[in-house]
């Protein structure tokens, strides 16, 4: 499988994942309190937003790369 086609299919995925989702949630661990023994933590859930205008691009350029690495062979 060539480079341009790999590239290609994960541009789509990440164009459905835009569509599907509105973008990227991540959970991350932040320390509130560290006094020697006793330590507390708290988890906040963060969401990367993807634009619909941002899919649609990375849908096209997906389609676009594996259709030239289809061709290339």
């Amino acid at each position: 499988m060539k480079a341009a086609t790999i590239v290609g299919i994960l541009l789509i995925v990440l164009g459905i994942i835009g569509y599907a989702t509105g973008g990227l949630s991540f959970t991350h661990e932040k320390k509130v309190v560290d006094a020697g023994p006793v330590q507390i933590s708290r988890k906040t859930q963060d969401t990367l937003p993807l634009s619909p205008i941002l899919s649609t691009v990375s849908l096209i350029a997906g389609l676009g790369l594996v259709v030239v690495g289809a061709k290339s062979k």
